[in-house]
Formats: C-alpha cells, sequence, structure tokens
C-alpha cells in the first residue's frame, strides 16, 4: 500500500511478462490501481520464478495514530520545587569521617535550600557503611520518614576488604528500601584513592551530598503524592 495525502494504492498482480535473462525466463507482475482511503490498506506483490516456485509478500501498515495514543498514557513525576512538610532521616557512616562529614553538610544545605526544617530532619551516626543498611530499614519502616539518606565512604586499600564492604553496603540499602517499603538514597563514595573522594564533596565533581538530598526530595514526593498505598 502506497499512502498519501490524497488517498492509499494496493499493488496487484497484473499479467506482464519480463524476460530478464534468455537462460532463466522470469515472470513478474505488478500493477497499480487507486482505493479510497476508507479501505483496508495493504501491498501484494507477487513474483513466479522460472522453476514454478513463488514468493508473496504482504505487508500491512497502519495509521501512525492508532498505534501511538500518548495523550492517554499517564507520566508520574517526583517534584524537587519543594519539600516543606517532608521529614528526612540521614544516615551517615563515622568511617572516613573527613568526608561523610562534607557529605553530610552538603545534603543538610539542599534540604534547606529546599525548604525543608531542621526539625524534620534527623541524623543518625553508624561506625561504617557496613551498618548503614540495618540501621536504614529501622527507620522505614518506622514510617515517621518520607526518605533516608544512607551516606558514607569506602577508599580502596591494599586488601580485599574494600570490595567486602562496598558490596555489603549497596545491598544494604537496596534491601532497606525494598523491604522497608521507604526511598532509601544510596550516598556512599566508593573512591580509588582520597582524592577522589574530595573532589566529590565539593571539589571540582560537586558535592554528592547534595545530589543524594535532591534525589531524596524527588522520591519522597513521588512516593507522596502517586505511590502512596491506598487505605
Amino acid at each position: 500500500m502506497a499512502a498519501s495525502a490524497f488517498g492509499q494504492c494496493n499493488l496487484i498482480p497484473r499479467a506482464t511478462t519480463v524476460n530478464l535473462l534468455q537462460s532463466h525466463p522470469q515472470v513478474c507482475s505488478l500493477s497499480f490501481h487507486r482505493q479510497s482511503v476508507t479501505s483496508s490498506p495493504a501491498l501484494s506483490f507477487t513474483q513466479s520464478l522460472g522453476f514454478g516456485s513463488a514468493i508473496e509478500r504482504h505487508c500491512v501498515d497502519r495509521n501512525r495514530s492508532d498505534l501511538f495514543q500518548t495523550a492517554a498514557v499517564r507520566q508520574l513525576n517526583g517534584s524537587v520545587m519543594s519539600a516543606q512538610g517532608h521529614c528526612f532521616a540521614v544516615v551517615v557512616a563515622r568511617f572516613n569521617d573527613l568526608i561523610t562529614k562534607k557529605l553530610l553538610e552538603g545534603a543538610l544545605d539542599t534540604f534547606k535550600s529546599y525548604s525543608v526544617r531542621e526539625e524534620d530532619i534527623d541524623v543518625v551516626w553508624v561506625p561504617g557503611c557496613f551498618e548503614i543498611g540495618v540501621v536504614a530499614q529501622h527507620l522505614g519502616k518506622s514510617g515517621k520518614y518520607q526518605a533516608i539518606l544512607c551516606i558514607g565512604a569506602v577508599i580502596r586499600g591494599d586488601t580485599s576488604h574494600y570490595d567486602a564492604v562496598v558490596n555489603a553496603a549497596t545491598s544494604g540499602v537496596l534491601s532497606a528500601g525494598l523491604n522497608s517499603g521507604t526511598p532509601c538514597i544510596f550516598g556512599v563514595l566508593t573512591c580509588d584513592t582520597l582524592e577522589q573522594a574530595f573532589n566529590r564533596v565539593g571539589g571540582k565533581s560537586g558535592n554528592k551530598g547534595a545530589e543524594t538530598a535532591l534525589t531524596a526530595i524527588e522520591m519522597a514526593s513521588l512516593f507522596e503524592h502517586h505511590l502512596k498505598p491506598s487505605e
């Protein structure tokens, strides 16, 4: 079928013979006739080879308006315009506190910029990144907070201890969110060097604590306005 603003055309086989090679003659039939726009669009092409085999191909093209109904799609998004009235908890690892304190400062400054009151923020300190998950899950299940920030820093050393802690922290934060139903935001730096870490707490790579707080604000809004369980 060929479709345009003037209508649609069907390609229907007619008896027209074209000899392309003397040794292997082929019969190729091709013809056109117009149809009204309301008829079913179709394209039919038939080619018969001299050996008696036939190949028939049918292609159907539908109107794009039938395939894509974007006006009916409901899109849910969290807002980062303001977080006033939302409560947040921040779980911070004390290990590598030269880094984690700066991450916490970035998060708190961001909350303040988005109208979160100080009395709506609780900061909980834990020994290290390994302990973040269990505390985040407990806080999430309390129902007091719209989101939990999980902040820490792991710097690679000479042993495989780095990999063990990173894997435990990652899976712990993920499990905390899944088990509690409260968004638990991963804000743990995993760096090869101390220089990389400092670059991410206010250096040339920005402050990842601030980015974590923004993520928490958006997720809190998404859950509060669109994903709250029906009572």
